[in-house]
């Protein structure tokens, strides 16, 4: 007998699992189905982000840091370590608490919200006259009916061609994070947010990392004077990032991985790993979801096609996260899922897809928000440019990194902050500062003006703000 709700969510991701929490918030009956099992084959809610992406990730660059830290600057601090010592089960057993601790959370909230949770895969069944028909292959079949669902289903690891994924030599940001021990030499395809995130974390531990880029620039997306600090910095750690590489013929065996590639000076390479992560992209995870079933339509590249309000083709079905346009970015796709719970119950609230901040987790960290200068230069846009370094703030001395600047943008006549770019310490927690700036179309000005405490990292976007009026203080 099917069990009638207000609002199926398929998929318990950040966007999926924060939709159903809002819906129920605001009074709807609400099931959220998930497939994503840990070891011992128990729920594990919380999508790519809480698995294998976001916070295991996160974790496992701390403890490197960590090990780092203790191993090369401890004693610029006057401390002495002897007999330094690398448990990677322990760490890695570290990673999978802190994954499993949120798993439980968001069990918690959903029972804390009153949120019917499913463990299986969901797929649509049928049109019926209260809604649509939820099939879910669980441990014991369930039909579900709603008058209104929410496709939150995420993305996964795009393989290169011919090069499945067997994640024990050829490595998705999965098979990455579960390695057993630190490969000696470890190659990765690919110098986005995952590539220099993961390629981080095991050349602090150890291993000789060489990453391949087939673009001509690094991160040609954030800002050049951002992208050419944070080349150089993760350069001089030990990373090799070879740019413009074209590669060609990649071969595995039980021993390890060869690839064959072009450089940018079009000279041929043959380079011989002991593993290899491939981080090329993601791909939508529609497959399975019966679409064709129901008529819903994606895109020619897998994606659920949406408006601007998620909406998709089919009545009172909405789609959110990375199974959708924009970017594959966790805090997009919770902003996206409360705006559909909200828009179901009647409200009207508004994303502003401009202010979406953007984080890239290494040493130096890299944040940015809004228009880059390369993009100003490109639209015509008349703009000032305020930019101050760490090394001339006291709390980055402190900290003894000092590494990185606060660059600001600013319309020049009117002062609006057009966008913000950090490379340095905790650039992701300052970022925070210019979203709240940016969506009140605040000026440079307005930064200036507000007292940030002493000594703070902080300090540095009130002097970069000062700096777009040639008035810095400390520099």
């Amino acid at each position: 007998m099917a069990k009638n709700f207000d609002l199926v969510v398929i998929g318990a991701g950040p966007g999926g699992y924060i939709a159903a929490i809002r819906a129920a918030q605001l009074g709807m009956s609400v099931a959220c189905v998930d497939a994503w099992s840990d070891e011992k084959g128990k729920p594990a809610p919380g999508g790519t982000c809480t698995n294998v992406g976001c916070i295991p990730s996160k974790a496992l660059l701390q403890s490197s840091e960590h090990y780092e830290q203790a191993d090369k600057h401890f004693a610029e601090h006057g401390i002495k370590v002897k007999g330094l010592e690398l448990k990677l089960d322990t760490l890695l057993g570290r990673k999978d608490k802190v994954v499993n601790e949120n798993n439980q959370g968001i069990l918690f909230l959903f029972k804390k919200n009153k949120v019917t949770f499913f463990h299986g895969k969901a797929a649509f069944n049928a049109k019926v006259d209260a809604g649509w028909s939820i099939k879910v292959n669980g441990k014991e079949a369930e039909e579900l009916v709603a008058k209104h669902v929410v496709v939150a289903t995420g993305s996964s690891a795009r393989s290169f061609p011919n090069l499945p994924f067997d994640e024990k030599t050829v490595l998705s940001n999965d098979g990455a994070l579960r390695l057993t021990e630190v490969p000696k030499k470890l190659g990765v395809i690919g110098a986005g947010v995952i590539g220099l995130e993961l390629g981080s974390v095991w050349r602090r531990l150890g291993a000789e990392v060489t990453i391949l880029e087939g673009a001509p620039e690094f991160l040609a997306a954030a800002d050049r004077d951002v992208a050419k600090e944070a080349l150089s910095a993760l350069t001089k750690q030990g990373l090799e990032i070879k740019l413009g590489a074209k590669v060609g013929e990649v071969k595995a065996s039980g021993k390890g991985v060869s690839v064959a590639y072009k450089d940018s000076a079009d000279k041929e390479h043959n380079a011989e790993f002991d593993k290899l992560i491939v981080s090329i992209g993601r791909v939508p995870n529609t497959d399975g979801l019966g679409a064709e079933t129901v008529g819903l339509k994606l895109d020619e590249r897998g994606f659920v096609e949406v408006d601007d309000d998620c909406r998709t083709n089919l009545p009172n079905v909405w789609a959110v996260g990375d199974v959708v346009r924009g970017p594959m970015l966790a805090h997009k796709a919770e902003d996206e899922g409360v705006a559909v719970a909200e828009r179901i119950s009647g409200q009207q609230p508004h994303i502003n897809f401009d202010t979406i901040p953007w984080v890239i987790y290494t040493s130096p960290e890299m944040a940015w928000v809004g228009k880059t200068e390369q993009d100003l230069k490109k639209e015509g846009r008349d703009y000032r440019m305020g930019k101050f370094p760490f090394m001339a703030n006291g709390r980055a001395r402190a900290l003894g990194d000092t590494t990185g600047f606060v660059k600001i943008l600013a319309d020049a006549k009117t002062d609006e902050v057009l966008g913000v770019h950090i490379v340095g310490p905790t650039a992701s927690e300052l970022i925070a500062e210019a979203v709240v700036i940016m969506e009140f179309r605040g000026a440079a000005e307005d930064i200036a003006r507000i007292c940030h405490a002493h000594p703070t990292l902080s300090e540095a976007m009130k002097e970069a703000a000062l700096a777009v009026d040639k008035r810095a203080l400390n520099f």
